[in-house]
């Protein structure tokens, strides 16, 4: 089994979301990112500090890749829309800490991965958007 549950719980505290509503989905259906969001930037200090300290969980949190990489690419010039989107994953965690990885002690494992690509929806550069699932066992 690998989790990081004790480090999840410690970021929330360092983020000061332990008393904020947990909620299910780390990001939410209809959020649209763009470098060009209207409202104010943000400390880019907290931004950059929330955003290092979830790229590290995502080892053990895949659930967490997708949104987490999304809002990693406005680390130069972070907006309120932005750091919203960040602390969301954040109740997210506080919602989802029991979740870990678990390889059972069989020898019969089978790797079945899918993969999802979208190149058309993230509108800054139309680069390619993707996420994978992997399946061992």
């Amino acid at each position: 089994m690998i989790h990081q549950q004790k480090y999840a719980k410690e970021l929330i505290k360092k983020f000061k979301m332990d008393e904020s509503k947990e909620i299910y989905t780390p990001i939410a259906i209809d959020t649209k990112l763009d470098i060009d969001e209207p409202g104010s930037s943000v400390d880019l200090k907290l931004y950059r500090g929330m955003i290092g300290s979830l790229l590290y969980l995502t080892a053990s949190r895949l659930n967490i890749v997708f949104s987490v990489g999304l809002c990693a690419r406005f680390q130069a010039n972070p907006k309120k829309s932005h750091l919203t989107t960040v602390k969301r994953i954040l109740r997210y965690l506080k919602g989802t800490t029991d979740l870990y990885l678990w390889y059972p002690k069989s020898s019969n494992f089978n790797l079945v991965g899918y993969a999802d690509a979208d190149y058309a929806c993230f509108l800054v550069d139309r680069k390619r958007t993707s996420g994978m699932d992997h399946f061992l066992g």
